[in-house]
């Protein structure tokens, strides 16, 4: 919304937010060992979550679709208290259906779409002026997507930004690279989390793209390899046979 849609000049009639049972599960506390089991209460506790995004999408006046992307292991009581939390903070909501049954679980998600589109209510804007600093951009992103109270600038972050200042990058949209795990930069964080500060610890500027890099917590930027990356295992043995890849 602030970095494409702005530069290439759309304006999105409609976003499509996916969610799932088990994700909500999982922001509501479910543990590794109880994936897969049904648990409305794990849900009500993590519904605050999908809320959370459905209300930053709304802050750029696009309408939200939520589309339940649904499997076996969901029950009937936990979809159906989803759809009715949706629909009590304004977002439509529709079930996807296409893993188990191909096209034509796909109807009523896109029947909804097309319903959406033909009311035309979208009144799309960027959430900030690119042409604020950096550092109110950032906390601006901060309080208004991630629920935060503001972030925290570490020395050498202050440093590059006041480089790309002078370089003439001040005034470019920002993207923030953050662990999908939270809304925070913390991804112990779960459901709709608050109190914290956002974490900024490295800011490149990208300038042939058209934005600034912030780089929050620990995240890892592409590749995005583990410390010991599968290629490591790979050889070749004197007779020419690979070994490693499986």
């Amino acid at each position: 919304f602030d970095i494409k849609c702005r530069k290439a000049g759309l304006h999105p009639d409609c976003a499509v937010l996916v969610a799932t049972v088990r994700a909500l599960r999982y922001n509501g506390g479910e543990s590794k060992e109880e994936a897969g089991n049904p648990d409305l209460e794990k849900v009500k506790k993590g519904i605050g979550n999908l809320k959370k995004h459905i209300e930053n999408i709304a802050k750029f006046g696009v309408p939200v679709l939520v589309a339940i992307n649904r499997f076996l292991t969901d029950s009937e009581e936990e979809l159906q208290f989803i759809k009715s939390e949706c629909n009590a903070v304004g977002a439509r909501c529709a079930l996807a259906e296409v893993w188990e049954k191909g096209g034509e679980g796909g109807k009523e998600l896109a029947n909804e779409l097309l319903s959406i589109l033909d009311e035309g209510n979208s009144k799309f804007k960027p959430l900030y002026d690119e042409t604020l600093p950096i550092e109110e951009k950032l906390n601006i992103i901060a309080k208004e997507i991630y629920g935060a109270d503001g972030v925290v600038i570490d020395p050498a972050a202050k440093a590059q930004i006041e480089r790309i200042n002078e370089m003439g990058g001040g005034k470019l949209p920002v993207c923030v690279a953050k662990t999908q795990y939270s809304l925070s930069d913390d991804p112990k964080l779960l459901g709709r989390p608050e109190g914290f500060k956002i974490k900024v610890r490295e800011v490149r500027l990208s300038n042939g793209a058209g934005f600034v890099v912030v780089l929050t917590g620990n995240v890892l930027t592409m590749p995005g390899l583990p410390k010991h990356p599968a290629a490591e295992n790979i050889d070749v043995t004197e007779e020419g046979k690979i070994t490693g890849l499986f």
